[in-house]
């Protein structure tokens, strides 16, 4: 029985004091062996061509002498957008919509840009804290912001691939639920309707979140370099 509405999101399944639910995650290795078979398939075809695309976009945002960032940003893209789909089929625990996890995607991205920039790029780590044509006055408070805009970087990353993914799950369950208390057959066709157009739009904004956060990692990597 569920005790709270959001204990949906609660990985609470458990073999020896193991969470089992937390095994969703690595799932897609099952299906990652496709170069065992005698011909690529469609689906391998169609995500290659989808990878190289990506590729290539985040290549334009970098440097030539950081193009290997791109192939981390891709496999963390593949690994976002798999998890997230998977959130979509019915008794499949959406391990992106826990902080533990999102978190631990986004701070080791940040920390290692910042050991990075500071090390490497001192002065530019410097000169990024007051932007060009900032008032005298104003650079403390520059420094001040910029600083704080920096700090929260990982928890805006992880909060927002969380809260989207909680959001529609969310949303579903509360359909869902009103679903047997309905007399009429035409509230209850709207209510189907409108749980398939959800799911469309969850749909969606998996492969939508997956994209921002890869995006928004490559983005400070440029900013960086």
């Amino acid at each position: 029985m569920m005790t709270s509405l959001f204990s949906i999101f609660e990985p609470s399944s458990s073999l020896f004091s193991i969470p089992l639910n937390w095994l969703s995650t690595f799932i897609g290795i099952l299906f990652l062996p496709m170069s065992y078979w005698a011909s690529p398939s469609r689906w391998l075809i169609i995500w290659s061509q989808l990878m190289q695309t990506l590729h290539s976009e985040l290549k334009s945002l970098l440097s030539s002498s950081h193009v290997g960032v791109t192939l981390i940003m891709t496999s963390l893209f593949s690994l976002i957008v798999f998890n997230n789909s998977l959130g979509l089929l019915p008794y499949i625990f959406t391990s992106s919509s826990h902080m533990a996890m999102t978190l631990s995607l986004a701070l080791p991205i940040w920390v290692t840009l910042m050991v990075y920039g500071w090390l490497k790029h001192t002065q530019h780590m410097f000169a990024h804290l007051v932007p060009q044509g900032t008032p005298s006055i104003l650079m403390p408070f520059m420094v001040v912001m910029e600083s704080i805009s920096n700090l929260i970087r990982p928890w805006t990353m992880a909060i927002r691939l969380a809260a989207n993914m909680i959001a529609g799950h969310l949303l579903l369950t509360l359909l869902s639920q009103s679903g047997p208390h309905m007399t009429s057959s035409t509230l209850l066709y709207i209510l189907i309707i409108s749980q398939i157009l959800l799911l469309l739009l969850e749909s969606a904004v998996a492969v939508i979140q997956s994209y921002v956060f890869t995006v928004l990692g490559t983005l400070y990597t440029s900013e960086i370099n």
